[in-house]
C-alpha cells in the first residue's frame, strides 16, 4: 500500500509539473497567436473607418481581407481551444469527439464505441487525451496505415484500446518517453490502469480501463455531421 501511495503522490507531482508546462505553453501561444492576429484587427480596423468616407473602394478592399483574417483568427483560437478540452468532448461525448480527431488524421481510424454514455469530465478527458496521444505516436513513430480504437464499459470501468498496424515498438524505450508516461500518469492519478505493449506480428496496443459511474442514464448523443461508427478514411 505504501509502495502504490508513492506511485500515485509520484504520478500527480509529473501532472502537475506538465499541466503547468502546458499552461506556459498555451499563454505563450495566446500571447504570439492568436492576440498578435487581434491586435492587428484592431489596427487594420482602425484604418478602414478613417478611409470610409474618402476612399470608399479602398475601404471596401480592406474589409474584404478583414473578413479573411478574422476567419483565420477564429481557426486559430480553434486549433488552441482543441488542446485545451474540445467542445465536441463537452458537448457530445468520447465517440463523437474522437471521430472529429480521427477525421483530420491522415490515417485510416476506426472508432468503435458501441452504447458508450457519458462519464465525469476528468475521466472523459483522461481517455480522451490517451487515445490522441496513441493516434500521434502511430502518426509520428509506428509507420502505420491504420489505427482502430475502442472504447467500452465494463464491469464499473470505462476502458479503452488503441491498436495500430504499425511498425511495432520497443516497450521498455517508449516507456521512458514523456508522452508515454503522462497517459499512464493520466489513468494513476484516476486509480485507473495503463498498459502499452507491443502486439504478435507487428503493431502497437495501448489500452486502459478507469473506474468510474456514469452521469447519465441514457448512452450519448451523436452529432449529426458524419459522427457514426464505422471507418473513417483521411479527411472525411
Amino acid at each position: 500500500l505504501s509502495r502504490r501511495l508513492d506511485e500515485l503522490t509520484v504520478s500527480r507531482q509529473r501532472l502537475v509539473t506538465a499541466q503547468d508546462t502546458e499552461r506556459r505553453r498555451i499563454e505563450r501561444n495566446l500571447h504570439d497567436g492568436a492576440q498578435q492576429e487581434l491586435i492587428a484587427l484592431k489596427l487594420k480596423l482602425g484604418l478602414a473607418q478613417g478611409l470610409a468616407e474618402c476612399d470608399p473602394k479602398q475601404t471596401s478592399d480592406m474589409l474584404e481581407s478583414l473578413v479573411t483574417d478574422v476567419s483565420n483568427a477564429v481557426e486559430t483560437l480553434r486549433e488552441l481551444a482543441r488542446g485545451i478540452y474540445p467542445a465536441a468532448l463537452a458537448d457530445f461525448g468520447l465517440a463523437a469527439a474522437l471521430r472529429a480527431q480521427a477525421g483530420r488524421s491522415p490515417l485510416q481510424v476506426e472508432v468503435h464505441a458501441g452504447a458508450v454514455g457519458r462519464y465525469p469530465a476528468e475521466v472523459e478527458a483522461a481517455v480522451y487525451f490517451c487515445c490522441l496521444e496513441a493516434l500521434q505516436n502511430a502518426v509520428k513513430h509506428a509507420q502505420a496505415a491504420r489505427l482502430v480504437i475502442t472504447i467500452r464499459e465494463a464491469d464499473g470501468q470505462l476502458c479503452f484500446d488503441a491498436v495500430d498496424d504499425g511498425q511495432g515498438i520497443d516497450v521498455s524505450r517508449a516507456r521512458g518517453g514523456s508522452g508515454i508516461q503522462n497517459m499512464a500518469d493520466r489513468m494513476a492519478v484516476l486509480a485507473g490502469t495503463f498498459d502499452l505493449r507491443a502486439e504478435p506480428g507487428g503493431g502497437t496496443r495501448v489500452s486502459g480501463r478507469i473506474p468510474a459511474v456514469r452521469t447519465d442514464a441514457e448512452p450519448a448523443r451523436t452529432q449529426g455531421t458524419g459522427a457514426g461508427p464505422g471507418t473513417l478514411t483521411p479527411g472525411a
